[in-house]
């Protein structure tokens, strides 16, 4: 009898064990870079974007204790923050972004950004392997990356023609398209130039996509 407990009791430790996987969650911010790993056993790789040398995103190793599938962010007018997973009481979250073409240079308010696959990605993993059993370390240094990696801040979108750099919406301003006409009084002929468009951010549209209001807000 003592021998079929003992049995049982090692199998229900087992399925425990399987049940609940060990997600290891490491960002070198150095490199801006993510890895994921599963009992040890590395899953995946990707891009981040960290925060930036103002809003620097805290170092240390931190237990995830929330997950909001379609979170907002109530610090900067409702910015969108998919599959965000939080890991700090001060709000601190890796969620998704669309400002893709930032991946890789730190550029956030605080929080780890990844696309929206992968986010997708890490959020459907440590949902089946659990929350509490899933801890997130950030090393590293945003200065240090942009310093390796530096790239121009700039208001124009450089990989697609609707979007800005931060991959907000672009519209393009009323009368920017107008002809400029130059007198060329030595030629006595009239050059006609094109001004580029200018193109402006809804102002309505915050500056960043990080969450930094209270973990229950």
């Amino acid at each position: 009898m003592r021998a079929v407990l003992i049995s049982v009791t090692g199998l229900m430790l087992l399925s425990a064990s399987a049940a609940q996987a060990a997600v290891s969650i490491l960002v070198d911010k150095d490199a801006q870079q993510m890895t994921v790993s599963v009992n040890g056993v590395t899953r995946y790789t990707w891009p981040v974007s960290s925060g930036n040398p103002s809003h620097e995103t805290p170092n240390g190793s931190f237990k995830t204790f929330r997950m909001e599938e379609d979170h907002y962010s109530k610090e900067f007018d409702e910015a969108p923050m998919p599959n965000a997973i939080f890991f700090t009481k001060q709000g601190h979250a890796i969620h998704g972004t669309d400002a893709v073409n930032r991946l890789g240079t730190p550029a956030s308010h605080g929080c780890v950004r990844l696309s929206r696959a992968n986010a997708l990605k890490l959020w459907d993993l440590v949902k089946a392997e659990g929350l509490l059993t899933t801890t997130v370390t950030l090393t590293g240094s945003s200065r240090v990356a942009l310093a390796r990696n530096p790239k121009p801040r700039t208001n124009v979108a450089t990989t697609r023609g609707d979007v800005d750099a931060y991959g907000r919406p672009l519209q393009i301003a009323p009368g920017a398209r107008q002809d400029a006409y130059t007198e060329d009084l030595n030629a006595n002929t009239r050059a006609r130039q094109i001004t580029p468009d200018r193109a402006y951010r809804d102002p309505s549209y915050p500056q960043d996509q990080a969450y930094y209001g209270p973990s229950d807000a």
